[in-house]
């Protein structure tokens, strides 16, 4: 019995064995080991390239914030070039008021200079004792007296001639110190004028090729095209908004407003210029897509005034992505207007403005390449086709 339980055990523990060593040696549990650490190879792979992904997402800016990027820096560098220009027609002033002054202290100078000459010739002939002779042939005390008086008097006359003299030289010499420093002021702001012009024409060749990229590259004109189309959303919204809020606060039409139904065709126009591009459906002219255009774009001379179609107030006066520097006025009639691509805005968020103020000044920012003022026309959120709108002409 004993001996049976024995070879028993040694039965099961050589069966053990013998299941430990094929586990080992089974080319099916190897095949799945390798499998397993390639695919942990694999995850670590794609998790790392998924890492690398969003980084490079967030480094790389929208097509519509580069532009804007740069319309920023343009504005900048056209800011301070019209404040270097001022400063510059200033010094020009203060320039030609010294040279005017120089001119008069010149004339004052040549007078007093043959005053004094006048008097040294007199002295001349006069002679050492001039003075004394004139004394010495008074025919009584009273004629010295008055002969003492006069000489005195000359003698002071004399010396103030002089004095004024040096006085007016002192001047001048100061006036043309003055002067050749208005004319190294002058310099070095037309160095600044031409550095700043420089930097203009290098962001403005920059903006141009950026333009021409996102035109001739289908893929970057679609990005583009999709966030105009966001950033149109964001103006749809913000107008809806206003319009319901307007709803909210007065039921009923006020009564000051003068509603522009009487006067569709004749509102005057935001700016002087030629249309260039036209309100409704617009296709590309090198990729088959479309763009509805809620608005008219009309060419213009940059820094022309933009004025106001119609009395309202001033509830949109910032950056749009797309649409540049953008003003927005609510009429409190039913209808708003959009004015975009300023280089300039001259107002600001809460202004009552009348029809016709200047509200701000044309340019080139956001998506165009000219200096070009996009306007829409608003009934409610709405848009509606300005020329129906603004007068003949």
């Amino acid at each position: 019995m004993r001996s049976s339980l024995l070879l028993l055990t040694g039965v099961l523990v050589f069966s053990g064995w013998g299941v430990n060593v094929d586990a080992a040696t089974d080319p099916l549990a190897e095949k799945i080991q390798r499998e397993r650490k390639h695919l942990e190879t694999l995850k670590d792979k794609i998790e790392e390239k998924r890492k690398r992904a969003d980084a490079a997402e967030k480094k790389r800016e929208s097509v519509l914030q580069g532009l804007q990027s740069l319309d920023e820096r343009l504005v900048r560098h056209r800011q301070d070039h019209h404040d270097i220009n001022r400063k510059l027609r200033q010094k020009d002033r203060e320039l030609e008021e010294i040279t005017e002054q120089l001119v008069a202290m010149r004339t004052s100078i040549q007078t007093r200079r043959e005053a004094i000459l006048a008097r040294l010739r007199v002295q001349y002939m006069e002679g050492r004792f001039g003075y004394v002779k004139a004394l010495l042939t008074a025919g009584s005390y009273n004629d010295l007296q008055r002969r003492g008086q006069y000489l005195s008097a000359v003698s002071q006359k004399d010396y103030e001639l002089l004095r004024g003299f040096r006085t007016d030289m002192g001047r001048m010499e100061q006036g043309e110190r003055q002067r050749a420093d208005a004319r190294d002021g002058l310099m070095v702001f037309k160095q600044s004028i031409e550095k700043k012009l420089t930097d203009i024409r290098v962001l403005q060749r920059e903006k141009t090729l950026y333009l021409t990229k996102i035109t001739h590259q289908k893929d970057a004109y679609q990005r583009a095209v999709e966030e105009l189309e966001r950033s149109a959303s964001r103006v749809d919204h913000l107008l809806q908004d206003l319009e319901s809020r307007r709803r909210t606060v007065a039921m009923h039409p006020p009564t000051t407003a003068s509603l522009p139904r009487g006067v569709r065709g004749a509102l005057p126009w935001p700016v002087e210029g030629q249309v260039v591009s036209f309100f409704g459906r617009q296709k590309h002219p090198t990729f088959d897509t479309y763009v509805q255009r809620k608005g008219i774009d009309i060419r213009t001379t940059e820094g022309s005034l933009i004025h106001a179609v119609m009395s309202g107030s001033v509830v949109y006066a910032d950056w749009l992505k797309g649409y540049g520097l953008v003003i927005i006025l609510d009429h409190a009639n039913g209808f708003f207007s959009l004015y975009a691509h300023a280089s300039k805005i001259l107002t600001q968020v809460g202004e009552q403005v009348v029809e016709g103020q200047s509200i701000g000044e044309t340019g080139d920012t956001g998506m165009t390449g000219e200096n070009t003022l996009y306007f829409e026309l608003r009934e409610g959120a709405e848009p509606v086709d300005p020329l129906h709108w603004l007068a003949k002409r």
